[in-house]
């Protein structure tokens, strides 16, 4: 499903397709906690859903994991 969130950190608008479903989202949304609502995401498509930072923008502003 695309998903389409405003980055906390730059306002930019950016769209995902991850592989989730709309009963997912409400379940997250309902107050499930969002690594139970979606098991299947990764941290960085997770962090997506939450605040719309994509990967490369937690890296400009924090420098690449190591």
């Amino acid at each position: 499903m695309k998903v389409t969130r405003t980055s906390a950190f730059t306002g930019i608008i950016h769209t995902l397709d991850l592989p989730i479903t709309d009963s997912d989202l409400r379940a997250w949304h309902e107050g499930m906690l969002i690594q139970d609502a979606c098991p299947d995401l990764s941290e960085d498509q997770r962090e997506f859903i939450m605040t719309g930072v994509t990967p490369e923008e937690w890296d400009v502003a924090f420098g690449e994991e190591e």
